[in-house]
């Protein structure tokens, strides 16, 4: 190799370690699911020959793998002794390099479709934050990318029939945690070296959700919105202080909201016992029931995967697989379609990411459905992962990390 071509080769080496985005907690680094800095993201899944690596993990859990630059964390569940454990991988060539037990506790009850590991951690570059329940109380936990634990910390009850799910979330030196639960429910946010409570903030309808924010500035303003609670608020993350509130539109959440800042639109999909999906302009004080909702639909709703948003569309795929597009706009429904065809149609728990223009799509059978947004369905891919899948994806670079029930798979796109 001559040294122009030598040279080339490590300019673009570098930058694309440079122009990778960490992948640091639920739904990515925006916390909504958009990858920006993926040119190539594979739009294709098979194992028997894109496969970079296939690990297998030991236990049970639904949580998101995250990803800081060749370091990748995840947590899990195991049957054997009632223990979570948080476990650290090479990114490089998936290679399991510690496993920590974080809590011993016995097991709570559980829906069908969750685990006792379904919270995806967080981290800045430097500590991990996890979350699990420990015997009716939330248990938040810092550790170093040793493995050696930095603090614990319960700062609140959490009682739920259906199990728990409360992804953590940082801003600034603060870790927040949403405690929606069928008790004294709450927001709070602990100190992200010490563990000891900043502010924390009473929800006052008692009702379980399990909705993580997301934290935009919005016109001068920073919001932390999320639905739950019976409702759709906006909080300042720096104080806890609630600055908007719509009612409703039902009583239980699942998804994360996503906001679209070109539309200064805020998208909600839910719930439990009915099903809604809204576009919030976020933008008011007080009660803005009946000013700030910018359209209103019923049918298509999903309650566990979160939505996208992308340009002019926004995208959603209900439990049952049945997948929608709308103008983001004007609500105007483009259209309504089963993704994945067969004798029995499988759901969709994995929440919805966005690349390069396109909707990445995964059902619980491992099918990832890659579709083109517009007036029509157009789908570019779809290909099967081999493995049941419950766990929302992770991207780094140009490359696909996908949680399995019994493997994390990274996949690379043919031409790399």
């Amino acid at each position: 190799m001559n040294r122009f071509v030598l040279s080339a080769a490590l300019v673009l080496i570098l930058a694309s370690t440079v122009t990778a985005e960490n992948w640091p907690g639920w739904r990515g680094p925006h916390g909504d699911g958009s990858v920006v800095n993926a040119p190539q993201l594979t739009t294709q899944l098979d194992p028997a020959g894109g496969t970079v690596w296939k690990t297998a993990i030991p236990g049970i859990g639904h949580a998101s793998p995250i990803i800081w630059e060749d370091r990748i964390f995840l947590v899990t569940a195991h049957e054997e002794g009632e223990s979570r454990s948080l476990i650290s991988l090479d990114r490089n060539i998936g290679e399991i390099l510690w496993r920590k037990v974080v809590l011993e506790s016995p097991f709570e009850g559980i829906h069908r479709l969750n685990s006792r590991a379904s919270s995806t951690p967080v981290t800045d570059g430097k500590s991990i934050y996890v979350s699990f329940l420990d015997e009716g109380k939330m248990y938040i936990a810092a550790f170093d990318f040793d493995g050696n634990v930095l603090w614990e910390k319960r700062p609140g009850t959490f009682s739920s029939k259906h199990g728990y799910c409360s992804c953590p979330i940082l801003w600034q030196d603060m870790v927040i945690i949403n405690g929606d639960h069928d008790g004294d429910a709450y927001l709070v946010a602990l100190d992200s070296k010490t563990g000891e409570t900043k502010w924390k903030t009473d929800r006052p309808n008692k009702t379980r959700s399990y909705c993580t924010p997301i934290i935009r500035n919005i016109k001068g303003r920073n919001q932390l919105m999320l639905s739950g609670s019976k409702s759709v608020t906006s909080y300042d993350p720096d104080t806890g202080k609630q600055q908007w509130l719509i009612d409703g539109p039902t009583e239980q959440y699942v998804a994360s909201l996503v906001y679209n800042p070109e539309r200064n639109l805020l998208f909600l999909t839910c719930g439990f016992p009915e099903k809604h999906l809204m576009a919030i302009r976020p933008d008011g004080d007080g009660n803005v029931t009946g000013t700030h909702v910018q359209w209103h639909e019923n049918a298509g709703a999903s309650y566990v995967p979160s939505p996208i948003a992308i340009d002019d569309y926004f995208l959603v795929v209900a439990d049952n697989g049945v997948a929608s597009c709308f103008d983001a706009v004007s609500g105007e429904r483009f259209w309504r379609e089963r993704l994945v065809n067969g004798k029995q149609e499988p759901g969709h728990s994995a929440s919805l990411i966005s690349a390069n223009g396109l909707a990445y799509f995964f059902s619980d059978t491992g099918v990832m459905t890659v579709v083109k947004p517009g007036k029509e369905l157009e789908v570019v891919a779809q290909t099967e992962l081999g493995e049941e899948l419950y766990a929302s994806p992770a991207v780094y670079g140009n490359d696909l990390y996908l949680r399995g029930t019994e493997h994390l798979f990274r996949f690379r796109p043919e031409s790399e």
